[in-house]
């Protein structure tokens, strides 16, 4: 089946713009943000203390610019002696936004004091009114990303608020009722934090028994150091309500003058959760695991889903070590026909390749959405065939075309009644189109791609070629999550520029999600273009390596392995939904809440 003759469609429609998803906000470079703090002081200093007088330059210096540099400057230290951590680009990021939030507070007040000078509070008032909200922006996050402990994220919040509370008051003589307000306005802002956090953590905390706030600082040591300890915490976290599966690994290897320049690993395990915890970026764990012994390791995606992502390190040493001790002790190769990559019709979802005593099943519902493929309609086809008789089938779900939310296979759908029969039919003619005679083999590998950049994982493109009876057939694995609709036949097309019949297959790798905090698919950060001439010249090298090899299979158990189990992903993602709606909810209203007490008591005072 070629890219012109793709199952379900005539052409794929064009690839859909890049989503801008990121749940993961970065914070500028130190310099950009001293930057932005300069001029969002002054602006506050003006509003304040608007000209002709100089009071503004020594609002600016001494009320607004310093307190605040010195702040972004001091809150990574000061969190760090009290058993917290914030790191110094982010300590700048926090003071220049609660600049943000004080700048459009001030010019509503000064609005306000134009319009009705005879109800709003004079200006001595206006200081414990702007902090107040900035104490309990700063603790609302140094609570979750420092350390979730309201006694030692104190002095950290108050930094800030404080030292423009000294400020303000050097330049606008207090009076008595301003300063008892400040007590009051920092006990609500306090109380008010209270409220937010516990909102926002008890959707996680009622379903999972464990506190959502206390993840947030580990998460991002996790992503942005890969810290140990960090990681540890959160398989700690999924462990709590793990199930234990019997699981699988069948490895096919290569040998050319009894050296492997290639292994097919397929273990069924679903590359999951996310950036690198348990099972994710599986494909290079089991790469290092097996070793360069094992030459060039290709570890495509099987048909499963989060139900078998895997949940700590441990489990995927079970894994590793039961694909390395089934790589030692491989039978010796057994002879049999051999064929291409072919399709039983234009709109099959399935195409097979006979390798002697195993048939390689290829899945893409391309040019609809592909996705995951429910590990229980793979684990049926399997018994099926295997009572029917014939070779030993590996199943891939080749995972190439996505669209958010669709494309997903489940047990008793239509959609998996048909993969059943288009997978037998697609072997069927795997044997018919088979003959006895030589197996070359080519591989070729990129690496080099960049997560941030690229949308790419650590292993890049692998590129295997397969001569049988005169035929190629190619295939191009990148280490990703799905491809942008319509790349599929872009990218074939060039393959097939190559060798006579090709397929392009993600790894469905979960460590892409660490940057964008979304689904991150091949082709939203690299260009199509750039990505099929890649494909199509690491082809081009796969296919200049064809030399004379043998094939030998091996499939081995792996029992009672910890899984996340049925149901454990949506549970977790309905409570984080839960969570940010609650959040959402919660945030601005404690803001209005806050502001309007802080507004009672300058009145009530003034």
């Amino acid at each position: 089946m070629s890219a012109a003759a793709e199952p379900a469609g005539p052409s794929e429609p064009p690839a859909r713009p890049r989503r801008r998803s990121s749940v993961l906000i970065r914070a500028p470079r130190p310099a950009v943000t001293v930057g932005l703090i300069a001029v969002l002081s002054l602006a506050l200093a003006v509003v304040l203390w608007p000209p002709p007088g100089t009071d503004w330059f020594w609002g600016w210096a001494a009320a607004v610019l310093g307190p605040s540099l010195l702040a972004g400057v001091a809150t990574g230290p000061v969190a760090r002696a009290l058993g917290g951590r914030f790191e110094f680009h982010r300590g700048l990021f926090l003071a220049l936004s609660a600049l943000l939030l004080e700048l459009p507070l001030a010019a509503a007040w000064r609005a306000a004091l134009f319009a009705w000078p005879s109800i709003v509070p004079p200006l001595v008032f206006l200081g414990p009114f702007l902090l107040a909200p900035v104490f309990w922006f700063r603790h609302l996050t140094l609570y979750g990303v420092s350390r979730p402990s309201h006694a030692r994220t104190l002095p950290a919040a108050l930094l800030q608020p404080v030292l423009q509370l000294v400020g303000f008051y050097a330049l606008t003589r207090p009076t008595l009722a301003s300063v008892v307000s400040v007590p009051v306005d920092f006990l609500c802002a306090f109380v008010c934090g209270l409220v937010v956090l516990h909102a926002a953590d008890r959707p996680i905390r009622r379903e999972f028994h464990s506190s959502g706030v206390s993840m947030i600082r580990p998460l991002l040591d996790h992503v942005g150091a890969r810290d140990p300890d960090a990681t540890g915490r959160l398989e700690a976290f999924f462990l709590r309500s793990t199930v234990e599966a019997d699981l699988r690994v069948d490895l096919v290897r290569f040998e050319r003058d009894g050296r492997p320049p290639a292994t097919l690993v397929l273990p069924t395990v679903h590359p999951g959760p996310f950036a690198a915890l348990g099972a994710s970026d599986l494909p290079r764990k089991l790469e290092e695991v097996l070793g360069p012994g094992a030459g060039t390791v290709l570890v495509p995606h099987t048909p499963c889903d989060h139900d078998l992502d895997l949940p700590s390190a441990a489990e995927v040493d079970r894994l590793g070590r039961a694909a390395r001790e089934l790589a030692e002790s491989l039978g010796p190769p057994r002879p049999g026909p051999l064929g291409p990559l072919v399709s039983p019709g234009p709109e099959s979802t399935a195409r097979a390749q006979l390798l002697g005593e195993v048939a390689l099943v290829v899945v893409s519902q391309a040019p609809r959405p592909t996705d995951d493929i429910a590990f229980a309609v793979a684990d049926r086809l399997v018994r099926e065939l295997r009572q029917d008789g014939g070779p030993t089938p590996l199943l891939v779900d080749a995972h190439n075309s996505y669209v958010e939310g669709e494309g997903d296979v489940s047990y008793g759908s239509p959609a998996a009644e048909r993969l059943v029969a288009d997978a037998k039919a697609a072997i069927a003619a795997a044997r018919a189109a088979a003959r006895d005679g030589t197996l070359e083999v080519g591989v070729a590998r990129r690496d080099g791609y960049s997560i941030g950049d690229d949308g790419i994982g650590p292993l890049g493109l692998r590129a295997l070629v397969v001569r049988t009876a005169g035929r190629t057939t190619g295939y191009v694995l990148i280490d990703g999550n799905n491809l942008v609709l319509g790349a599929r036949a872009t990218i074939v097309r060039a393959l097939e520029e190559v060798v006579d019949v090709a397929e392009v297959m993600t790894t469905d790798n979960h460590v892409v999600h660490e940057v964008d905090g979304g689904i991150n698919p091949v082709g939203e950060r690299y260009p199509i273009a750039s990505l099929a001439r890649d494909a199509r010249e690491l082809l081009e090298r796969a296919k200049a390596d064809l030399a004379p090899a043998r094939l030998r299979f091996g499939s081995r158990p792996v029992p009672a392995v910890r899984v996340l189990g049925p149901g454990y992903t949506a549970r977790l993602l309905t409570s984080l939904g839960d969570t940010l709606a609650m959040f959402t909810n919660m945030f601005p209203a404690a803001l209005v809440l806050l502001l309007a007490s802080s507004l009672v008591v300058a009145l009530v005072l003034r």
